[in-house]
This record gives structure tokens, sequence and C-alpha cells, in this order.
């Protein structure tokens, strides 16, 4: 292996490395906002329904998606333009030097020492309830504003707040053993410190994959089997028909926060479980599933008074046959390795982002840019990965775009050739209903931004299986 830690500093001064950074940053913004404006203008200026969308949508339907999506974009518009302002604001007037050395004056008077890793920890919970403090309050108008007028809010002020902080609280637990390890990996790694961090780094992501969905999930929504029944034993059929390893088989009661709806498969090797939202079942369903909720009823009474006809309302919900030709789709992702293909290239990415770390990690001037006078790991870390890579980070996260579109083609396709033609283009309708889709859409926006193809394209390409 080369060495890729270099003999000589970056040939440009501190104050230039922190100027080049922030206006490529900004260059990249620009780039979204552009192509988030394009998407908002083909919104705006389609105040009717196209004529080729009748099959689709109604016009009652498209009406409220397009009102829905307006209201996003504005929220949008003005959030990630302040989100971008205040990032600016805070490498400028040199806040995060400021959350380092106080986050080591705690660590000194707390457990007197001025350990790198005490401090960074310090760091990492100062800095992640600087965030929730400056996020909360969009995170709030989001909710209770706009996905409340439009339907979708189940929440209460009070739940919101304290399943915020429980998230926080729960991820501050599970980070510091990591960034813990971490530090101590590159500070004493030696020369290949990198190619170690990425197999710590990649062992964790495959362990919480396996522990989340099992004991971190349970922990903010309701999980129980899926009830004995039709359903039951049409899912059951085609996951042995396919040989696929389902050994369990959930709802979550993703009601109790929104009316989106979703559905997702997990699980390693022989040990594959399924878990659909209950906002994606029909009302039949729904009704065997009242009486096993059990806790909902005690748990969420402050719930909102009409909140059950309201989620009547909102919901569509799906067919038995809809939800088994959706679970055909992701059966589709399973077979044809398209979950085992993205795991590698994270994988292959995650050590190439180590490697670019260990070339620039012990340059001093990347440090002095940021106003740092030592070089910590987190810090190191936070520069590499957030703004040196960040063009790399576009350009990937493009290409992965492209490649999970036509993954979801492919499994549409898979779907199709079961015999779920027909129902999983109805599905797919009524999950854009549910979702108040709005299935127009900018040309550039959409192959930039939306990881699965726009519901009219998989409709046309799934006709030639009915």
């Amino acid at each position: 292996m080369i060495n890729l830690i270099p003999a000589a500093g970056l040939d440009m001064t501190p104050s230039g490395i922190f100027w080049l950074i922030l206006g490529i940053n900004w260059g990249l913004f620009l780039i979204d906002y552009y192509l988030s404006y394009r998407q908002y203008r083909v919104h705006k200026e389609n105040e009717k329904r196209p004529e080729d969308l009748s099959d689709i949508i109604s016009t009652e339907e498209y009406d409220k998606a397009r009102k829905y999506k307006l209201d996003k974009h504005h929220y949008n518009f003005a959030h990630n333009l302040y989100s971008q302002i205040e990032n600016t604001a805070i490498l400028c007037l040199g806040v995060l030097p400021l959350l380092w050395t106080y986050s080591g004056s705690i660590s000194q008077t707390l457990f007197n020492t001025n350990a790198e890793i005490p401090q960074s920890l310090g760091f990492a919970l100062l800095s992640g309830v600087m965030s929730f403090v400056l996020d909360t309050p969009w995170d709030l108008y989001d909710t209770f504003v706009i996905e409340e007028r439009h339907g979708f809010n189940k929440q209460t002020v009070g739940f919101f707040i304290t399943d915020k902080i429980k998230k926080f609280a729960v991820s501050q637990l599970i980070s510091a053993p990591i960034l813990t390890a971490l530090i101590w990996i590159v500070r004493n790694g030696g020369e290949y410190f990198f190619f170690y961090a990425w197999i710590f780094v990649s062992v964790m992501i495959l362990l919480l994959m396996t522990i989340y969905p099992e004991f971190i999930a349970p922990l903010f929504d309701k999980y129980i089997p899926l009830p004995d029944g039709e359903l039951k034993t049409k899912i059951e059929e085609l996951a042995a028909k396919r040989k696929f390893p389902l050994t369990k088989l959930y709802v979550v009661q993703g009601s109790k926060r929104s009316a989106h709806s979703n559905a997702y498969m997990y699980g390693f090797w022989k040990n594959k479980r399924i878990v659909i939202y209950d906002t994606l079942l029909s009302e039949e369903v729904n009704e065997q599933l009242k009486d096993l909720w059990g806790a909902k009823n005690d748990k969420h009474k402050e719930e909102k008074e009409g909140d059950e006809k309201m989620e009547k309302q909102r919901t569509i919900g799906m067919q038995n046959d809809e939800v088994v030709a959706v679970l055909g789709h992701e059966l589709g992702h399973w077979e044809l390795c398209h979950t085992m293909f993205n795991l590698l290239m994270a994988e292959v990415n995650l050590l190439l982002l180590f490697a670019v770390f260990a070339y620039f990690y012990r340059q001093t001037a990347l440090y002095r840019a940021f106003g740092f006078t030592t070089e910590p790991t987190l810090i190191g870390l936070m520069i590499v990965f957030q703004f040196v890579t960040a063009p790399y980070n576009q350009l990937m996260g493009f290409i992965m775009t492209v490649l999970s579109r036509r993954m979801e083609f492919a499994a549409d396709t898979y779907s199709a050739e079961l015999g779920f033609a027909k129902h999983l283009s109805s599905g797919l309708i009524k999950i854009g209903k549910d979702n108040l889709s709005l299935p127009i859409d900018d040309p550039y926006y959409s192959a930039y931004n939306h990881s699965h193809p726009p519901i009219p394209e998989r409709i046309a390409a799934l006709k030639k299986y009915q």
C-alpha cells in the first residue's frame, strides 16, 4: 500500500483554503437551489391537470397535491437558504473553535483532563445541542403548519418534543462509543489507520443495521406481528414461492406520527423481516389491528379530536393484492441483489473517503483555515467529510440516483413478471395519492434528485405486462 500522508503541506494560505471551500460549498448549494426552483416553476405554472394524467390522478386530487407541493417548496426555499446562511455564519464567526475550546474547559472541570477523546465527545454533544435548538422551530413549522394543513400530521406538540429529545439522546448514546473508538484508531493505527478505521466503521454499520430494527426502532414506534388473514397468507405464499427467507412480518404504527405510507425489508442471510406501515393497509386490515395496538388509546389520549376522521380522509390504503404487488417489487430488489450492490458501493465509497481523510488530516493549514490552533481528529473528520469531499459527494449522489432509478424499474419488472403488473400499477397510484405526490416534474430536477422514477414513467413501463 502507498503512503497516503504527504510530507509537504497544502500550497495555499489558511485564508485561501477557507474561502475556496466556502465558495465551492455555496456553488453546490446554488446548483441545488436552481434545480429546486425549476421544479417549483413546473408545479406553479401547471395549474390544471394535464390530460395525459387523467388515469393516474383526478382533478381534485391534482389540486390538493399541487397546493401541498407549493407549500413544501416555499418552506424548503426558506429553510435551505436559512441553513446555508446559518452554516456560513457559524464558519465565518468561528463558532466551531469556540465550541471546541468550551468543550475542553468542561472536560477539564468535570474530569480534570485535557485528553482529546473527552473533549471530542463534549464538542459532539454541544454541537448536537446547538443544531437541535436551531432546527426545532423549523421542524415544528413543517409538522404543525404544513403537514397539519394537508392532513398528514398525527402528533401533538408534547409527543413531538418528547420524541425529538428521545431520538437525540439515543443518537448521542450510540455515537459516543463509536466516536471514541474511531479517534483511538486514527491516533494509534499507524500508517494504514484509514484501512482499520474503514473496517471498524463497516462493522459498526452492519451491527447497527442488525440491531436498530430490533432494539432501537421499537423505542419510538410500536411494532406488532401482522395478524392472521388473507394478506398474511398471500405474503407468506409469495415469500415461499420465491424462496425468500421470511422469518417475521410486522406492522408498524406509523399513523401515530403521519398519514404518509411506506413498507420495507431488513435483515441478513436467512433472517429476513418485512415491515408494513399501517397507513399502507386497507381499512379492513386496520380494523383487525385496532385492538392489537392497545397502547395507542392509553399513551396517546392527548391526540387531537377529529384525528380519526382526518386519518380516514387522508389515508387511502391498499387492497391486499396491491400490498402483495408492492412487496413483490421489494422482493425484486432482494433477488436481483440490489441491496448487496448498494452496500458494496457504500463500502467502496467509505474506504475512498477515509483514504482522502488520511491525505488531508495532518495538514495544519486546513485546521487553521477553520480557526483551530490544534489538529483534533473529530474536526479533521468533519472538515474532510463535510467540506473537502463535498463535490465528490454530490457527484456520487447523482451516480447512485441514476443507478437507483434503473434498479426501481428492474424491481417493477420483477413484480410484473410474477403477475402483479396491474395491482402494482394501481398500488403505485394509491401511494402517490396517499402521499399527495404531484406527477409532473422538471426533467433536470427529477434526474438529479429522484432515486425513484416518477410514477407516470413507472406506470407506462408496466403497461406492456398488463
